[in-house]
Formats: structure tokens, C-alpha cells, sequence
């Protein structure tokens, strides 16, 4: 199919409550109050009264029965806290996935080699940030791209999901049209739009409004295309080198929203789905925590004669560390003219067995475990009681593999077949297998008293042994180790084939 022939409502009105989701979940993910406040209206002027809003119905009602709805009182400084869970939990849920690199491993010697070189520490890091970003938005694109005067080889770019427009066939992505604005004059819009189909991507630019797609225009019209304008045929589409699509997608969490609109059933959910207003009532309790000290600071009430004058029109002032004061000319009263303190209580424990609270059922609902996140100590555990205490966490993990590992297969193919068409070499492009590291690691000492055992009981060889020490070991590295404990133990005998002629 072609790009769109423009004149049309931009992005599709179909894709409304995906969007709209989106921006929610963006907002909390990125931890902004000013966004958190326009989110839910609730920045001061021209919000509604929240008093009455309370009673409506509809869009007005809902946001002003939020917290973060509510708008700050005029003449008060804004005292609202937020607490930055949602970057919590979408940090969390990259680093279990991505703490250690997947490994990647094809057949063909030479493509390994090759292989070895594309996928680096920069790479992780793309991955380490397409999960977070994935984890907050319900889903992620990933894509090989190249640049022949930056780089001699391709590299890897995640796609953001708010700013895509998804085909889906059976439940796969079968193509799909990045956007991108690149310029903004007058209130017209420029939009650049990338399609990719099965072996090529078309690019074109349009002109519109804030809301309207337009009409296309030349590419040289913007300097983010321009480049592009002698690279594309006369279709204004470049070929990949990969006979498949040379995108994937990969959905956080099966989605509930949508799971009944066609179009949008195979998005993924954030991990922020749900949650929302249990992070809104999280906000609210550190606020009034907040409220409770600011109120509980000591304040001493003193007759108005105490005062000290500071000349005409300065007011008067009363210092505590004064150590004398000169006598005050008044008359006697019978309440001795005592001085007052104030001082009110701060509710520590009650809001702290609050946020605690809302905390542990945002994680459990979100699917992980509190130690995940530092909850219950620092205290040193073997990784059979990690694994134990973070079992919720696993599973949400093990889901989230199961997602990862298939597009990465994918992605890593159309890299390969990226670069061979772009760089060359002798390279074979194949599906490698994908192989993610355990998140929790046994230390070294628990590693080897579990070896020992099992040497006494001789119920493993060396090689066993050694693979279990040194999971991260090749065959190479194993079969020397193993070969250097025999020597040492004494237990090396030569093969009597090799050591001479045989009679």
C-alpha cells in the first residue's frame, strides 16, 4: 500500500484511545508535576472549582475527583509531592530483563564473527531502553538503520509506540508508518512519514495543520528528508535487503482495553495500567506527610508588647536568642502576659503504613515483588531465596521474555541481511538463537560447595563441574580449564592411540 494521499485527520481517529492512554501513562512515567497538573487540569485559574466538580459527570467530573485535579488555591504556593514510582517500576522492569546482554548465536562461522561486531555494548543499551520505554507506553518498535558517513556498519533504533501507526495480519506486524514532525512555522506542520513494507521503506513529507495529515510535499522541503531525495525510486521507497518486514514490534503485556477493537487488540499494556490511581493516592499521602511537618514546626505566641518595633513602616519583629530584653511599660495582667508554643503532632507512622500500603499493591498489581525493589532490606541472601522472595517478578519476567525473544530473533535477521546489503562481505543472514542471561546470579561460594558436593558424590564429571562454576564460559575456555585441573590433579593420561606405534 502507498503512503496516504493526504487531506486527511492526523493520526487517524481510530487510534484516539490508544493515544490518549499513551499520554496518560507518558505523563506519570516521566515524573513532571506541571504535566501531571495539565494532565488533570488541576493548575490553578482556569481549572474548575473542584467543589462542584466533584458532583459532575463526565470528563470534568472524573478529573476533578483526582487528586492532581485539584487546583492550588489562589495566593498559596503549589505544595503537592510527587513520589516517581512509575520510572520506578518501567527502570525495573528493563533491568530485569536486560542487567545482563542476551546472547545471539548462528551456525555460519563468519556470520558470527560478524554478528559478535553488530551487537555491543551500544546495543544493550538500546535494548536497556527500548524495554523501559516499552514498559511505559504498552509496547516498542526496534529497527536496524545505517548511515554510511557515521558508522561502517548498521545499528539498532527503538521507535517510539506513540508515534506509529500499526497493520497487524494474524496477530503479527505485517507493516507499519512511522511520523515524525519536523518542522513548525505558522501553524503548519511538517510532517515526515516512513512506511515500511516487506523489502522497502517509502518516506514522504506533508504539509498540514496540528490535525490534518495535508498534502505532500517535495522532500527537499526540509532538511531532516532532504537527504533522502536522491535515495528513494520513483515509488519514494528505498529497498532494505531483507525480504521481510524490518521492524518489530514487541507488546509489554497482553492488552484489556482494547482486546475488543480490532485495529488495536495486538497493542501491548503499560505496566501502568491500572495503577493510576493508586500512584494519584501515593502523591496525596507524602503530600499531607509533607503538610504535617511544615505545620508541626514549633512556633512561639508572644503578646503583642513583646514585639520589637523596626522603625516606621518596617513592622516589628520578636528574636528567641535574645539573651536580655529591656522592661516593657505595660499593665499588669492576671494571665502573667505567658509566653505560648505551639506545636502539633506529625502523624509519622500513619503515613508511613499508608504510602507502604499503596506501594506494595502498586508493585503486586503491576507484577512484581517488593524486594524487586529494595523493600525488606539490603540484607545478603543466597540467589534460591532471591528468587523465592522475587518470585512474582520472575513470572512478570518469564512473560516478558517469552514476548522478546522471537522479535529479537527477527531483528537481529534483518540486521544481518541490513548490513550485507549496504557493506557487504561474506556473511550468511539467518535467525540466530536468542538466549537471555539469568537475572539472579549465585555467588561464588554457594557455586562451589554445590560443586563440591556433587564431585564427592560423583554425580557430575569436570566438565560439568567447570560449565556449572563458569556458566558464561565457551566450549574453548571449558575444555581448557578442564584440561589444566587433570594436569594438576594429576589424573591427565595421555591418549594411548596418539602416544606411539601399537604393536
Amino acid at each position: 500500500m502507498p503512503l496516504p494521499a493526504g487531506d486527511t485527520t492526523w493520526p487517524p481517529p481510530y487510534l484516539g484511545p490508544a493515544l490518549d492512554s499513551m499520554h496518560t501513562w507518558d505523563t506519570w512515567w516521566s515524573g513532571d508535576p506541571d504535566r501531571l497538573e495539565g494532565l488533570y487540569g488541576g493548575r490553578s485559574g482556569g481549572a474548575p472549582d473542584p467543589k462542584r466538580a466533584q458532583y459532575s459527570t463526565g470528563v470534568v467530573g472524573r478529573i476533578a475527583r483526582w487528586w492532581w485535579g485539584t487546583p492550588t488555591a489562589p495566593g498559596e504556593r503549589r505544595t503537592k509531592m510527587h513520589v516517581p514510582i512509575a520510572g520506578d517500576l518501567c527502570g525495573g522492569s528493563a533491568d530485569l530483563l536486560f542487567s545482563e546482554p542476551p546472547t545471539f548465536t548462528v551456525d555460519d562461522e563468519a556470520t558470527q564473527a560478524r554478528l559478535d561486531e553488530l551487537v555491543d555494548d551500544g546495543m544493550l543499551a538500546t535494548l536497556q531502553t527500548a524495554a523501559e520505554v516499552g514498559a511505559a507506553l504498552g509496547g516498542v518498535y526496534l529497527r536496524p538503520v545505517y548511515d554510511q558517513d557515521i558508522a561502517d556498519r548498521p545499528w539498532v533504533v527503538a521507535e517510539h509506540a506513540d508515534r506509529a501507526l500499526p497493520e497487524f495480519t494474524w496477530g503479527r506486524l505485517s507493516a507499519v508508518t512511522f511520523w515524525k514532525v519536523v518542522r513548525e512555522e505558522d501553524r503548519q506542520v511538517w510532517r515526515w512519514l516512513q512506511r515500511h513494507e516487506p523489502g522497502r521503506v517509502l518516506h514522504g513529507l506533508y504539509q498540514g495543520t496540528k490535525d490534518n495529515l495535508g498534502h505532500p510535499v517535495p522532500l527537499e522541503e526540509s532538511d531532516a528528508t532532504t537527504g533522502f531525495a536522491q535515495l528513494v525510486d520513483q515509488d519514494g521507497a528505498i529497498l532494505t535487503g531483507y525480504d521481510r518486514l524490518d521492524v518489530v514490534y514487541v507488546p509489554n503485556q497482553p492488552t484489556r482495553r482494547w482486546r475488543s477493537v480490532p485495529r488495536l487488540q495486538h497493542l501491548g499494556r503499560s505496566d501502568l495500567d491500572g495503577v493510576e490511581p493508586l500512584m494519584d493516592a501515593l502523591d496525596e499521602t507524602y503530600s499531607s506527610w509533607m503538610r504535617d511537618i511544615r505545620l508541626g514546626k514549633g512556633r512561639i505566641v508572644v503578646p503583642e508588647s513583646y514585639l520589637q518595633s523596626q522603625g516606621p513602616g518596617r513592622g516589628v519583629s520578636w528574636n528567641p536568642d535574645q539573651e536580655a530584653f529591656a522592661g516593657v511599660n505595660v499593665l499588669s495582667r492576671g494571665d502573667g502576659m505567658a509566653l505560648t508554643v505551639a506545636q502539633f503532632a506529625i502523624r509519622v507512622q500513619e503515613h508511613r503504613d499508608t504510602a507502604e500500603d499503596l506501594v506494595n499493591q502498586i508493585l503486586r498489581s503491576a507484577g512484581y515483588s517488593g524486594q524487586t525493589f529494595g523493600l525488606g532490606g539490603d540484607v545478603a541472601i543466597t540467589a534460591t531465596e532471591a528468587v523465592a522472595k522475587e518470585r512474582r517478578s520472575m513470572t512478570t519476567r518469564g512473560k516478558k521474555v517469552l514476548r522478546w525473544r522471537p522479535e529479537l530473533a527477527q531483528l537481529v535477521e534483518a540486521l544481518l541481511a541490513v548490513d550485507l546489503h549496504v557493506f557487504g562481505g561474506g556473511i550468511v543472514p539467518q535467525r540466530p538463537t536468542v538466549e537471555f542471561e539469568d537475572s539472579v546470579q549465585e555467588d561464588p561460594l554457594t557455586l562451589a560447595n554445590t560443586a563440591d558436593v556433587l564431585r564427592r558424590a560423583q554425580a557430575a564429571s569436570t566438565d560439568t563441574l567447570v560449565r556449572m562454576a563458569h556458566p558464561e564460559w565457551d566450549d574453548t575456555q571449558v575444555e581448557a580449564e578442564v584440561q589444566r585441573i587433570r594436569i594438576e590433579a594429576g589424573t591427565a593420561v595421555p591418549d594411548p592411540f596418539q602416544a606411539g606405534d601399537i604393536p
